[in-house]
């Protein structure tokens, strides 16, 4: 299992008229772990589309346990429990600076060749820095 964290601050203009986040902004916070997440491998978002691969999001859940609010400061927790092949499955724990946790999440991504669509075997560099975090 591969975990990184990173934080993200809540803006004003992410919240509805409670002051809570509205529930559509939590996908782009776990886009932001699993961005940096991959960053921290080595790998980022543009040099996989730089070699031609894209990354759609086939599944996606999510549950909302307590509300983020305004101006908190939130810790994403992303994690890899196993190395990918034609897919790579994301989980996410969100908590806010009391260390409560306010969301979980997962995702599961699916490899593509950008010219043909179709589903490719994830990047070697990607496999090889998993390996060296997950064994």
């Amino acid at each position: 299992m591969f975990t990184h964290e990173t934080t993200s601050r809540v803006r004003y203009g992410e919240t509805d008229q409670m002051g809570y986040v509205y529930y559509g902004f939590y996908a782009q916070y776990f886009e932001i772990g699993r961005v940096e997440m991959l960053r921290a491998l080595g790998v980022s978002y543009k040099s996989l589309e730089a070699q031609g691969i894209m990354l759609p999001v086939v599944d996606f859940s999510v549950k909302y346990l307590k509300p983020a609010l305004y101006d908190d400061l939130l810790t994403i927790r992303t994690i890899i429990k196993e190395i990918p092949s034609v897919k790579i499955i994301f989980e996410y724990e969100i908590y806010n600076e009391s260390n409560h946790l306010l969301t979980t999440a997962k995702t599961t991504l699916v490899f593509v060749k950008k010219d043909t669509m179709k589903p490719t075997f994830a990047p070697t560099e990607l496999i090889e820095s998993l390996k060296i975090k997950i064994d």
